[in-house]
This record gives C-alpha cells, sequence and structure tokens, in this order.
C-alpha cells in the first residue's frame, strides 16, 4: 500500500515554494533548480503536488498575508460593517493591506500566475476565477448585510472587486502608488452614495 502524503511536510514544502518564486519569478522556474535549493527532489515535489503549475498555484494560494485572508479574517473579528461608512472603512482597510511592502513585491507574481491561470487553466487551475470569485462573495455577503437584495448586491459587490482589481494593477505598470491611493479614494467617493439602501 502506497505511503500517503505527510501534510507537515507538503505544508513546509508549499512555504519554501512560495519563497523561493517570490525571489526568483515563475518565468524561467524550473523544477530541478527549485528542488535543489529546497534540499529535495523533482520526483519528491511531483509526489506531493503533481504538477510544478499547481505547486506554485497552491503556494501562492495559501500565503497568509494574503489581503483576502487578512479581511476575512478582519470581518469575523469585528463583525460586517452595518452602514455604508463602516464598509468604506473596511474597504479603506483592505487597501492599505496591498500597500503592505511584503504583499506590494508580491503583487507581480500573483498577476503573472494570474493571467497564466487564464491563458492556461489546465495547468494552472482557476486562479484568476477563484480570487474574483472569492472577493465577490464576501462583499456581496457585505452588500446583503446592508440589507440590499442579491441582485443588486453582486452587482455593487462585482462593481467594486474589478475596479480596486484594476487600482492594484495600475502601479505594478507606471509605479505611480501614490497616485493609485488618490484615484482609489476618488473610487469610494463615487460608489458609497449607491450603498445607501434607499438610494
Amino acid at each position: 500500500m502506497p505511503r500517503r502524503p505527510d501534510p507537515a511536510k507538503r505544508r513546509d514544502l508549499l512555504e519554501q515554494v512560495r519563497a523561493y518564486v517570490m525571489r526568483n519569478g515563475l518565468t524561467d522556474l524550473s523544477l530541478r533548480p527549485l528542488a535543489r535549493a529546497l534540499g529535495t527532489s523533482d520526483r519528491m515535489l511531483l509526489y506531493y503536488f503533481g504538477t510544478k503549475e499547481r505547486m506554485v498555484a497552491e503556494a501562492l494560494g495559501v500565503y497568509e498575508r494574503r489581503p483576502f485572508l487578512r479581511s476575512r479574517e478582519l470581518l469575523k473579528a469585528v463583525g460586517p460593517p452595518t452602514d455604508p461608512a463602516g464598509l468604506r472603512r473596511f474597504m479603506e482597510e483592505v487597501w492599505q493591506q496591498f500597500g503592505d511592502p511584503e504583499v506590494r513585491a508580491a503583487l507581480p507574481l500573483y498577476l503573472e500566475i494570474m493571467s497564466a491561470s487564464v491563458l492556461h487553466p489546465d495547468r494552472y487551475g482557476p486562479v484568476m476565477h477563484d480570487v474574483v470569485t472569492e472577493w465577490t462573495t464576501l462583499l456581496t455577503s457585505v452588500f446583503r448585510d446592508l440589507g440590499m437584495t442579491q441582485d443588486r448586491a453582486r452587482a455593487q459587490a462585482t462593481l467594486l472587486v474589478g475596479a480596486t482589481l484594476g487600482l492594484v494593477i495600475t502601479p505594478l505598470a507606471n509605479g505611480t502608488w501614490d497616485e493609485t491611493q488618490r484615484a482609489f479614494r476618488t473610487l469610494l467617493d463615487c460608489l458609497e452614495p449607491g450603498w445607501h439602501t434607499t438610494a
């Protein structure tokens, strides 16, 4: 009977893979040099993860400093916003997480793998789809708690997620993070009036 993979060893490998990929990028990633750097073999990595691409996607997916994971924990800790002003404060907190130097350094890699997941879903899995779905589902529930109908909450969440992701990507291209932060505040200025259930 074949030995089952050790969950603790698997988690440790994922952390090491994430750190390696964040240092070296995804474009020229090769399994054998990665395995050597981790003190293991390419066969062992394939045993634990199946393919190089799925391994990388999973390693990034469990990154504990991801803004989505931290925001979900924040909601659990303090409860969902109860009014538009509270939702705005929550989104400002989310945006500040994207400004964390460690998170910001990882954004180009996340963009790279999200793009790869659109072009090659058979290899990388539905990374982009999962990111958008997770955020949209979370924010839909937040809008529902403000008293919106399901359809309206979903539409507002979709708009907010799409616009926010677009603004996160912008400074990766032009390096203007300060301008993008001002643009995000302007975005909230435009959207917040529509968050009132009587509007």
